[in-house]
């Protein structure tokens, strides 16, 4: 009997085992299965002609850049999972408004893209005065190891977090690395103290834990 009893605990303890190895490699091959299908969306071909005739002072070579910010942003979102992304690139959350406003088109790219429907929230009806705040700070995280840069002691920006200022967009979001001069300027958002800037953001309804200030709209 005590046999048996070994053997049946034996059998649960590599049957659970061989359960979480499953569900892991699952949980991988979706997760690649999701960025592949960020990579290779044609954004273009539903945005380009509606965010030319909203910023028709970007040129054609200057949405291509947008597009990839939009797919770097969808990316983090991927990667946050259910915490809160805040957009730092006013174009690029042009480009994500339009993108909405395809609904069918939308709703369908969130399913292959995340698994749920990514919400756009304005800041005014974020769930406390941090969230804009915590999701810029992990933004700037997701985005710094996407790149392979030092979130701590970055030597350049992140495209989100550059693009904005490379294209002079009006009312843009501008980020600088030297403090001091942005301070003195006046102008820009400090990259170091990254609670400080920011647009909108996007999650899928999870909670936020982490501190800081700054962000605009988000999703959730």
């Amino acid at each position: 009997m005590a046999k048996l009893i070994a053997s049946l605990i034996a059998f649960l303890v590599v049957a659970t085992l061989l359960a979480l190895i499953v569900a892991r490699i699952w949980h991988r091959l979706g997760r690649r299965q999701r960025e592949a299908f960020i990579d290779s969306y044609p954004y273009g071909k539903f945005l380009d002609q509606r965010l030319s005739a909203q910023r028709p002072e970007l040129s054609p070579e200057q949405r291509e850049q947008v597009f990839d910010g939009l797919r770097d942003y969808f990316h983090l979102c991927n990667t946050a999972g259910q915490r809160m992304v805040a957009m730092p690139s006013q174009a690029v959350d042009d480009a994500w408004h339009e993108f909405i406003l395809f609904t069918r088109q939308y709703e369908q790219f969130c399913r292959n893209a995340f698994g749920r429907f990514l919400h756009h929230t304005p800041a005014e009806a974020m769930p406390s005065p941090t969230a804009a705040g915590n999701g810029i700070k992990r933004t700037w995280r997701l985005a710094c190891a996407r790149e392979n840069i030092d979130p701590k002691k970055p030597y350049r920006l992140p495209r989100l977090f550059a693009l904005d200022a490379l294209l002079l967009l009006a009312g843009g979001f501008i980020y600088q690395l030297d403090c001091m001069a942005a301070g003195q300027a006046g102008a820009g958002y400090c990259a170091s103290h990254i609670g400080c800037g920011g647009g909108c953001s996007g999650d899928s309804g999870g909670a936020d834990g982490d501190g800081g200030s700054g962000g605009g709209c988000g999703g959730d």
